[in-house]
């Protein structure tokens, strides 16, 4: 059971209030009459179990990185759902593995709440991301696209130096890419898969956060996706695991380091979601059909289900909170 302390109370507060907001749309300005209940549009409700597509699944495999363009179902990233309110209008933000999954929901989420976004890939992820920029500059936002390797150190420089130039400034950083595989052993993990997983998932999050910290004005914020696997490991996943149990406590330390800039910084930890890194490698293919079934909701989420989270973490409605960790996972597990 989640232990509420009063920061996370905090938080839950905000995430309501966003959740208002996203329902209701903008409050009126002072001296404003606010509308009659009855002239809002009335807010949808549906039973999250059936909200998206359960298990099982048809068989399904792709080569590293994996496109969501190639999955089946396609996820759904907000595309025709995802409304904004102007909770984000001026903000410049940075977005890594923006081209599919958790990275794109916000990529989206963020360009209709009024932020230009930039967007890190690799390479063989160009269709995904050409699909991100053209919906990014639907909302009418500036977009940036910045494909390269984040194991490269000189790379997590550009990268920011190009995102700060393009964008005119920066102050909304997500950590959000990463590197997955499915090994039943320690002795099939080799020095190449331990290594590519480390320099993806933490020393990319480093080496880019060095670099971006120097930019962040007051107000600025640093989300990074964690995951539930910090707090409940499978088996399969030892060291995938173990970095993202890293991020958890890398981001409740930087947020203490950067409270007194007035930088915020927290976590996401998300349960299983439908997104490129399960049919790349992520999960055994054998059962990949039935992922999420084991959930108390019986699917895996959708990115889509995320965006609303990076919105209100990134928005000045979550003033008050830093080094906290949000769990999305279904209803088992997390923080």
């Amino acid at each position: 059971m989640t232990r509420h302390t009063p920061s996370r109370r905090g938080l839950v507060g905000a995430m309501t209030s966003g959740a208002a907001v996203l329902a209701a749309g903008a409050a009126p300005a002072a001296g404003q009459a606010r509308p009659a209940a009855d002239a809002l549009p009335q807010a949808v409700m549906r039973n999250p179990l059936t909200q998206h597509p359960k298990p099982p699944f048809p068989k399904q495999q792709q080569p590293w990185p994996g496109l969501a363009s190639r999955m089946n179902p396609r996820p759904d990233h907000g595309e025709e759902s995802y409304k904004g309110t102007g909770r984000l209008v001026g903000r410049k933000a940075l977005i890594t593995g923006g081209d599919s999954g958790i990275g794109r929901a916000a990529a989206i989420a963020y360009a209709r709440e009024g932020a230009d976004v930039a967007i890190n890939y690799l390479p063989a992820e160009e269709s995904d991301a050409r699909e991100v920029v053209q919906l990014i500059r639907a909302a009418g936002r500036k977009a940036v696209a910045i494909p390269g390797d984040i194991t490269s150190e000189a790379f997590c420089g550009q990268l920011i130096d190009r995102a700060v130039r393009e964008l005119g400034g920066l102050d909304i950083l997500v950590n959000n890419a990463a590197k997955q595989g499915s090994q039943p052993s320690i002795l099939d993990i080799t020095t190449e898969q331990f290594d590519q997983t480390l320099k993806t998932n933490l020393y990319a999050l480093f080496w880019i956060t060095k670099a971006a910290a120097p930019h962040l004005r007051p107000g600025a914020a640093i989300i990074n996706t964690a995951s539930v696997v910090a707090y409940d490991p499978p088996e399969n996943l030892l060291d995938y695991s173990a970095t993202k149990a890293g991020i958890v406590n890398f981001t409740k330390c930087l947020a203490k380091q950067l409270a007194a800039r007035g930088v915020r910084v927290n976590a996401v930890a998300p349960g299983p979601f439908w997104t490129p890194l399960q049919p790349s490698g992520g999960q055994d293919p054998q059962k990949l059909p039935q992922f999420g079934a084991d959930t108390p909701m019986g699917r895996p989420g959708q990115p889509a289900e995320l965006a609303a989270v990076y919105v209100t973490l990134a928005s000045q409605e979550s003033s008050y909170a830093t080094g906290q960790v949000y769990a999305a996972t279904g209803g088992s597990g997390g923080p």
